[in-house]
């Protein structure tokens, strides 16, 4: 195999390495403007090499299959100039087992993607026929090789299936954008279900409702919560925490969020999104309870991180990033919550998310798609309002959580 010669030729000066090889094959159908626009079919190939020379790391990537000297020379070259290395590359371990191979994606056609974005749209459509939609419907089937030197040897084989639509309104000077989508390893997707959910979204902003400033309740849809997330996925980081700049930094057990508040990184969900046996380093992937009932549990390691911080890796190579964020359910529903709010703000997406600076908490963006909620009914989409808190002060204020988890972009599975 390819990676092995990449592993051979990498010995004979290295210390340590690992290598793999990707191949994708992707198909992608697009509509625009209510027309279709694209049926493409395509396939990519890549290989990488790390490598540990003299205590340095070095790393290389290439797409041409045939440059195994190439991508060699030049990760023993960077490894010149490379950072120390914290760790050896591990021996290897059983990965556990998850799903992430659906047969049933290979067999669905071109025809079939492009009847399930006409499928979408006609039902928006039917709704109100002066939205302007798009939709997009995408397969892919991936295989994967990883080898290392210290006796790493796996296969993956994984499929993906993804469904989204969107849509513009505009009436005179306004202009209204709303949509939705979802993906993940399995073929099994509600498209109708998807439609529909937009068809809500622009249903609740048919009317206009002002807003005053100042402290108000807000109530984060799932898409919503992603305001949140950024600070604390920025915060679990085992680097950041390590450097010193995650606000997070010597709290491990202590209580930092209400009680009913508990969110756990799980790459081992059948067919989700970033699931699977392995991480990029080939370390076995593993569930990492992060907050428990609002207490700071742990943070999330890749090796080289773990090694400079006297930890073990939590397999969230390479970068320390999670996978799988899951908020666990509260004991509130979605009805009663808006039934229970006198006055406020419905948020489900927003702009400028990550300006500033987020490792602290600290956030201010503007509201895209969001509602005004009195005296317990949502009375219309409000416009030009900005949001700006601390997720780690939200946290400890939470007054409710949703009794119903939902998937959000793919990675994402929380109540509102």
């Amino acid at each position: 195999m390819i990676v092995n010669r990449l592993i051979e030729k990498a010995m004979k000066k290295a210390q340590g390495a690992q290598a793999a090889l990707g191949q994708s094959e992707s198909t992608n159908v697009s509509f625009e403007n209510d027309r279709l626009k694209s049926v493409r079919s395509s396939q990519s190939t890549g290989m990488s090499v790390k490598v540990i020379v003299d205590g340095k790391i070095g790393s290389s990537h290439t797409t041409d299959i045939d440059d195994v000297d190439g991508v060699v020379a030049r990760a023993l070259e960077a490894a010149e100039f490379g950072s120390p290395a914290h760790f050896r590359f591990p021996g290897p371990q059983e990965g556990p087992e998850v799903k992430v191979y659906d047969d049933a994606v290979l067999p669905v056609t071109k025809e079939d993607m492009v009847r399930i974005g006409e499928e979408m749209m006609t039902l928006v459509k039917e709704y109100n026929s002066d939205i302007l939609l798009s939709s997009g419907v995408s397969k892919n089937v991936s295989k994967g090789q990883f080898v290392s030197s210290a006796g790493i040897e796996f296969s993956t084989e994984t499929t993906n299936f993804a469904v989204g639509v969107n849509g513009q309104w505009i009436r005179g000077t306004d202009i209204l954008w709303a949509g939705h989508g979802f993906g993940w390893k399995k073929r099994e997707i509600d498209h109708v279900g998807i439609a529909r959910k937009v068809i809500e979204l622009f249903r609740m902003a048919e009317n206009i409702a002002p807003i005053k400033s100042g402290d108000i309740p807000v109530i984060f849809t799932p898409e919503g919560v992603n305001v949140l997330l950024l600070a604390l996925t920025l915060g679990f980081n085992g680097k950041n925490v390590f450097l010193g700049s995650s606000p997070l930094t010597g709290k491990l057990g202590e209580k930092i969020a209400d009680e009913r508040f508990s969110i756990t990184d799980n790459p081992l969900l059948d067919y989700a999104s970033s699931s699977g046996k392995y991480d990029g380093e080939g370390v076995p992937h593993q569930v990492t309870s992060l907050i428990e009932d609002g207490v700071l549990k742990y943070f999330l390691y890749d090796l080289d991180t773990a090694g400079r911080a006297g930890k073990e890796t939590t397999g969230n190579g390479v970068g320390c990033d999670p996978t799988n964020l899951i908020i666990k359910e509260g004991d509130t529903s979605y009805e009663e919550m808006v039934k229970n709010t006198r006055e406020g703000l419905l948020v489900h997406d927003v702009l400028g998310l990550g300006q500033g600076n987020p490792i602290s908490g600290e956030f201010s963006v503007n509201v895209q798609l969001g509602y005004k909620i009195e005296n317990g009914e949502i009375i219309g989409r409000v416009k030009d309002v900005m949001l700006a808190g601390n997720t780690y002060e939200a946290l400890k204020n939470t007054a409710a959580i949703g009794d119903k988890a939902e998937w959000a972009g793919g990675s994402l599975l929380t109540p509102p």
